[in-house]
């Protein structure tokens, strides 16, 4: 795929659709090539710039789609042209990429969720998608590299051979676990997918779909989880101010400094 990356905020964003992101995952399987797509919200934007782990993970990352109304609209009033279908959440994406892996036989396995929750969801999606090979396991193992857990873990991954890994453990967990074992890993793709199969085994509630396209999803999600959810939605984003800001007056940020000094930008 050729279409050059957005640079805003200090970081590197991907304006991808849901179908050209299934078509980079069809890429990775054809090439057998290892590659993490990622992706960027305001709570990733805010742990990135205070997380020196998280920053090595995304220079990794070969592309980084937008999971994020207020980026996408960011973004467009920085002048770059983001369309609605560029900003794309685990909710919506999860359907057909799960009906394009069953037509196409890829091989799923999904680390994440909490016991039994995983399964729950990968039920739903067999059902739905006839067919469909997906494995999983939970995300509350001891993600020590050479913990004795995790080692099974790589172990039961490698051995099921998934062209998608899917790492649903929250942020920056998950991004810190594939960063540590990335080289341990046999997949094609590499995804980090959040509470997806929460989503999907209604473990946690799924915001209305219009509220995601108008912007509004975190609304929701703070009146269903609010002392969990508090500072993401009503602190973090105020960082986003001092960066936009910076952004207008062209003064690079300390992460954008430390990217040019690695070569990403």
């Amino acid at each position: 795929m050729n279409k050059k990356p957005y640079k805003f905020l200090g970081v590197q964003l991907d304006a991808l659709s849901i179908p050209e992101l299934n078509s980079l995952i069809q890429e990775s399987v054809e090439q057998n090539k290892k590659r993490i797509i990622a992706n960027h919200n305001l709570h990733s934007l805010y742990i990135y710039h205070n997380d020196p782990k998280m920053q090595a993970f995304y220079a990794k990352a070969e592309y980084t789609h937008i999971d994020s109304m207020p980026l996408v609209l960011v973004g467009k009033l920085l002048g770059f042209p983001l369309k609605r279908e560029q900003r794309v959440t685990y909710a919506d994406w999860v359907w057909p990429l799960m009906e394009e892996a069953s037509r196409k036989n890829w091989r799923v396995f999904y680390l994440g969720s909490k016991p039994g929750v995983a399964e729950k969801g990968a039920d739903i999606l067999r059902q739905k998608y006839p067919g469909l090979q997906i494995a999983c396991t939970d995300g509350y193992i001891d993600v020590r590299k050479n913990s004795k857990e995790n080692l099974a873990t790589i172990d039961a991954i490698n051995t099921y051979q998934p062209h998608i890994l899917m790492v649903g453990m929250s942020m920056p967990r998950q991004e810190h676990w594939i960063l540590d074992n990335l080289d341990r890993l046999s997949v094609n793709s590499i995804l980090t997918s959040g509470a997806c199969l929460d989503y999907v085994a209604g473990a946690v509630p799924t915001p209305p779909r219009w509220m995601g396209k108008i912007g509004l999803e975190w609304l929701y999600r703070l009146s269903s989880e609010p002392k969990r959810l508090w500072k993401r939605y009503l602190v973090e984003p105020w960082f986003l101010s001092k960066l936009l800001l910076l952004e207008i007056l062209n003064i690079p940020n300390q992460a954008q400094q430390n990217a040019v000094s690695k070569g990403r930008y």
